[in-house]
C-alpha cells in the first residue's frame, strides 16, 4: 500500500511539473488564457474535544477534523484540470483524515481518488454538457475544501449527506446564467464502486436560479438505494437552500434538507430525517471574517446518523468562528462548537452525555 501510494504521488507530481512547464511556455509565448489549471491544497488542524476521547475520535457522525487532541491533516490534494469550449477534465488525488473517514469502503487506490471526471460539450451554441466520473456532490452548499466554506467545521447536514458522487451528469445553463439544470445517473449514495449485490441505478437532479448576482436558490434531490437488491429499500432525499451574498460585509445562507427511507424491503413504512441550518458571515475588513451557525438535525430512526446507545438523535448545534485571511487563498480559523441532544448520545469516558463541546484550530492554504 505504501509503495502504491508513493508511486501514485510521484507519477502525479511529474505530470504536474510537466503541466506547469507547458503552461509557462504557453503564457510567455502566446499570452492566452491557459486551458490547464494546477492546484495544490492543504488544511492542517488541531481539534480539542472537551470529552477527551481516549481513542482521539470525535463523534462518529463527523467526518471532517474527526481526530481530537492532536495535530493532523484534514485534507491535502493535488488537482489538475483542463477545459476549453469543447471538452473538460479534472483529476485530484487526496490524503488526510477526511479521506480516511469517507473513502474507507473503497478498494485499493480508489481510496486516494478525490475527483476524476471527463466532460464533453454536446452543443456548439448552448452550454449543454455531459460529464462522467467521480465528481463533487450536487447536494448541499458545503464541500470538502474548507476554504470554500464559511465555517471551518462542516454542518451536520453536510457531514451526513454525500460530499462526492460517481456517475453520469447531463447539465445545461442558459446564456444569461440565471438558470442551470443537472440530471444524474449515479452508482449510489457517496460511493465510487457500487454496493455488492446492487444492480439498481440511483438518480439525482438539480435546479439553480440566480435572479441577481447576489442571490442563489437551489433545489437538489436523490432517489435510489444504498442496499443490495435482496434488501432493497427506496431512499429519497431533498436539499433546498438560498444564499445571499451582496457586495457589502454581511452574507447569509439558509437551507433545509429532508429525506425518507423505507423501513423494509416490503415497503411497509418510512423513516424520516430532516435538518434546517443557517449561517451568517460578517467581514468587517479585508483580512478578517466572522461567522455563526445554527442547526438542528432530527434522525430518530438512525438512518444516516451513527451514534452509540439507543437514544433518539434530535440534536441542536451552535458554532462561532473567527477567520484571519492573510492572503486570498489562505485562512487561519478558530471555531467553537456546541452540540446538544435531549437524550445522552455523546460519549464521555464510559458514559453517554447530552452535550459535546469542541474547539477547532485550522490553517488552510491553496496554491
Amino acid at each position: 500500500m505504501r509503495f502504491r501510494l508513493s508511486f501514485l504521488l510521484i507519477t502525479w507530481g511529474i505530470a504536474m511539473v510537466c503541466g506547469m512547464s507547458t503552461l509557462h511556455a504557453q503564457d510567455s509565448a502566446r499570452h492566452i488564457r491557459r486551458p490547464w489549471d494546477i492546484e495544490a491544497y492543504a488544511e492542517a488542524y488541531f481539534s480539542y474535544d472537551f470529552s477527551k476521547p481516549a481513542d482521539h475520535l470525535r463523534p462518529s457522525f463527523l467526518y471532517n477534523h474527526h481526530r481530537a487532541g492532536e495535530a493532523n491533516v484534514n485534507l491535502a490534494y493535488l488537482r489538475s484540470s483542463y477545459a476549453n469550449d469543447k471538452v473538460r477534465m479534472s483529476l485530484a488525488l487526496g490524503a488526510g483524515t477526511y479521506m480516511n473517514a469517507n473513502y474507507a469502503a473503497e478498494p485499493g487506490t480508489l481510496q486516494f481518488l478525490l475527483e476524476a471526471s471527463a466532460g464533453i460539450r454536446l452543443s456548439k451554441t448552448k452550454k449543454f454538457w455531459l460529464d462522467l466520473g467521480v465528481m463533487p456532490s450536487h447536494l448541499g452548499f458545503e464541500s470538502a475544501t474548507s476554504l470554500d466554506c464559511w465555517t471551518p467545521g462542516r454542518s451536520l447536514v453536510a457531514e451526513n449527506s454525500p460530499y462526492f458522487e460517481t456517475g453520469i451528469r447531463l447539465g445545461y445553463e442558459n446564456d444569461p446564467g440565471t438558470w442551470s439544470f443537472n440530471l444524474l445517473a449515479l452508482n449510489g449514495w457517496q460511493t465510487i464502486t457500487k454496493v455488492n449485490g446492487n444492480s439498481m441505478v440511483s438518480w439525482g437532479a438539480q435546479v439553480q436560479y440566480k435572479p441577481k448576482a447576489a442571490w442563489l436558490f437551489n433545489y437538489s434531490n436523490f432517489i435510489g438505494t444504498v442496499y443490495p437488491d435482496s434488501t432493497w429499500r427506496l431512499r429519497h432525499y431533498h436539499n433546498f437552500y438560498a444564499r445571499y451574498t451582496p457586495e457589502r460585509n454581511w452574507w447569509i445562507i439558509a437551507g433545509f434538507d429532508i429525506g425518507q427511507e423505507e423501513t423494509s424491503a416490503t415497503g411497509s413504512g418510512w423513516n424520516t430525517w430532516y435538518t434546517p441550518v443557517a449561517i451568517v458571515r460578517y467581514a468587517p475588513a479585508q483580512r478578517w471574517a466572522f461567522a455563526a451557525r445554527a442547526e438542528y438535525f432530527s434522525d430518530p430512526a438512525a438512518v444516516v446518523i451513527i451514534r452509540p446507545g439507543s437514544a433518539e438523535f434530535r440534536a441542536t448545534g451552535l458554532s462561532v468562528n473567527a477567520d484571519f485571511l492573510p492572503i486570498q487563498n489562505a485562512a487561519l480559523r478558530l471555531e467553537y462548537r456546541w452540540l446538544h441532544n435531549g437524550e445522552p448520545v455523546f460519549e464521555k469516558g464510559n458514559t453517554l452525555v447530552e452535550d459535546n463541546h469542541n474547539i477547532l484550530l485550522s490553517l488552510a492554504v491553496r496554491l
